[in-house]
């Protein structure tokens, strides 16, 4: 797998705020994707491109194609048209575990843990490559005893960075909202991702977890990883995102750094109507839009 190279932090300051604008170092590249359910169009996107080692927000009022899109690019729906790569690779017609092996992972807005399974054991399912899955090789305990060592360590220590480890030997189900949506995410890092796409990590979060998952993000950024994700939460956006990306009845309507596009009187006529002037900055509503 390519090493994930760091973020450059003056392309926000070069990059165009065009929608569709080029990037330095694209990770993913989507081009003229188009999904449409009967006579509705849900995404038509043009063209996108999402800068490798930053932290991109994709934003846009209920309705606007975000997961939509999401699911298109991770392979959990076929669009009717288009073309979008990761890494330079073709992903049309990948199915969602390849897309994931190919170092792009998601999580989603609810929560997919295994509720039977132990935190642990959610942990052990996220790791690739297990000599074990193997009905052959499972016979044989030599063969994977010691892999699996090594994953149960990784776990251990993900988990830990978490403060999820006292909670390793319950189930799942016994979780909170906002602890299910951490343990989600800590597994998405057992694959040992290049790029992590969160849909909406802070839906349902009480707020004393939400700092925490804040932190994880930003970290995934420090550690070199490129971060896309769908939030309504607008201080979420501004305190974490390099770039940010608005949708907008399917389409793409603009994008750039978050002081940028919250000025952006296309932005804010898609959020609360073309009669308002307010700055999306300083705006309740459009905080909870």
């Amino acid at each position: 797998m390519q090493k994930p190279k760091s973020a450059d932090a003056s392309f926000a300051l070069t990059t165009s705020p065009t929608p569709g604008s080029a990037k330095s170092d694209p990770i993913l590249i989507a081009d003229k994707i188009v999904r449409q359910f009967g006579g509705l169009t849900a995404v038509n996107v043009d063209h996108l491109e999402i800068q490798r080692g930053s932290i991109t927000a994709l934003i846009g009022p209920n309705g606007a194609g975000k997961t939509t899109f999401f699911n298109l690019l991770t392979g959990y729906d076929s669009p009717n048209s288009g073309k979008w790569s990761f890494n330079g690779k073709d992903l049309n017609g990948i199915p969602p575990h390849k897309v994931a092996r190919l170092g792009m992972v998601r999580t989603f807005q609810l929560t997919k843990a295994l509720y039977r399974l132990t935190v642990i054991e959610n942990m052990a399912l996220g790791a690739r490559g297990q000599k074990g899955e193997s009905v052959l090789r499972s016979i044989f305990p030599w063969i994977w005893r010691a892999q699996e060592a090594e994953i149960r360590t990784r776990a251990t220590a993900i988990l830990t960075n978490f403060k999820l480890i006292e909670k390793q030997d319950d189930f799942a189900a016994a979780l909170s909202g906002g602890q299910r949506k951490l343990l989600e995410m800590a597994r998405a890092l057992m694959v040992e991702p290049e790029m992590i796409m969160l849909d909406e990590p802070m839906a349902g979060v009480n707020p004393a977890l939400k700092q925490s998952l804040l932190e994880h993000i930003k970290e995934l950024r420090t550690e070199g990883k490129t971060v896309l994700f769908v939030e309504h939460d607008m201080d979420m956006v501004r305190e974490i995102s390099d770039w940010v990306i608005v949708m907008a009845q399917g389409e793409v309507i603009a994008e750039g750094t978050p002081a940028s596009v919250m000025g952006n009187k296309d932005v804010i006529a898609a959020y609360l109507g073309a009669h308002h002037d307010e700055d999306l900055s300083t705006s309740a509503e459009g905080a909870q839009a």
